[in-house]
């Protein structure tokens, strides 16, 4: 499954309270249980060098994902792309089709799959 979601700012606790968003937000989508998750790869702007987003979700008191592989990178450095932006790819078991899995984009990133944004996924 995949998602992304924008920071107002490069900060930890931005880093944090919107990545745990983000990746709260897609398991309530797909319904899914932080158990069947196998792992996740985010990637980051090169303006987010405050906090690895894994490192964010180790941190996190409402996720339980210390035992899970994660890893991340910095996203392709291309001119005019969305900043302070943060992007999940999971790899998770579930009885979902592809066409079943609900991917998700919040705040400034419904930029970048407007066709996947549901009613108040825009930027708040």
């Amino acid at each position: 499954m995949r998602g992304a979601i924008t920071l107002d700012s490069d900060t930890p606790e931005e880093v944090e309270k919107q990545t745990v968003r983000l990746l709260e937000t897609v398991l309530m989508r797909n319904s899914i249980d932080q158990e069947h998750i196998i792992s996740l790869f985010f990637t980051a702007t090169a303006d987010v060098s405050s906090l690895p987003p894994a490192a964010a979700v180790r941190r996190s008191s409402s996720l339980k994902l210390q035992d899970t592989p994660m890893l991340c990178a910095q996203e392709m450095a291309i001119p005019g792309t969305l900043p302070l932006c943060i992007r999940l790819f999971m790899h998770v078991e579930t009885p979902l089709s592809k066409a079943d899995m609900v991917h998700v984009f919040l705040r400034g990133a419904t930029e970048l799959r407007p066709d996947l944004a549901q009613p108040g996924d825009e930027r708040r």
